[in-house]
């Protein structure tokens, strides 16, 4: 079996961003892949910003990374990039830690506008990392994704057709990668 790590970049549980985890992987798991969550805003805070490359949470992170042979990057857009806990997380990776593994991004923002965020701020950081297979990115806007929130504080998401369109042909493209059929 296969394994996808799913590097989340949302500060809160309330991000758009999730529900297009949740949906990654579920799609994923249906077709026989071992999905691991990094949800970098759970990672210490102090061993992030102080770059404590022996951390064991960070460690056990990177072990996700490691064994997995396709990765998501998902992540909320601030200010035309990606947020600053995603990279300060893909800061104590090793330098060819995506080295042969085929990657995917997955970003949401507020407006058409930010489009080019993964092209032209996660793609070259990638590159640089050892990427070499990039499956297809999918970039959605805050109201591509409806956040439904009952009285317990649970929340649901739903995506647009379209989005669940792109990101099908991405998880096809990881899994066609990866193997995992």
């Amino acid at each position: 079996m296969s394994k996808i790590a799913i590097i989340s970049g949302s500060p809160n549980n309330r991000s758009r961003v999730n529900g297009v985890i949740q949906y990654a992987k579920l799609k994923l798991e249906q077709k026989g892949c071992e999905v691991a969550i990094i949800d970098v805003s759970s990672l210490p805070p102090v061993d992030l910003m102080h770059a404590n490359f022996n951390s064991k949470p960070i460690l056990s992170a990177h072990a996700k990374v490691e064994e997995a042979t396709g990765i998501i990057v998902a992540s909320p857009v601030y200010k035309t990039t990606y947020t600053g806990v995603l990279k300060a997380y893909i800061d104590l990776l090793p330098q060819k830690g995506f080295k042969d593994k085929i990657v995917a991004s997955y970003f949401v923002g507020g407006t058409i506008s930010n489009l080019l965020s993964i092209d032209y701020a996660l793609k070259p950081l990638l590159a640089s990392m050892g990427t070499k297979s990039f499956a297809e990115n999918v970039f959605a806007i805050n109201n591509q994704i409806e956040r439904n929130e009952d009285g317990e504080k649970n929340i649901r998401f739903q995506l647009a057709n379209e989005i669940q369109q792109r990101m099908d042909a991405s998880i096809f493209d990881l899994i066609s990668y990866a193997k995992c059929i």
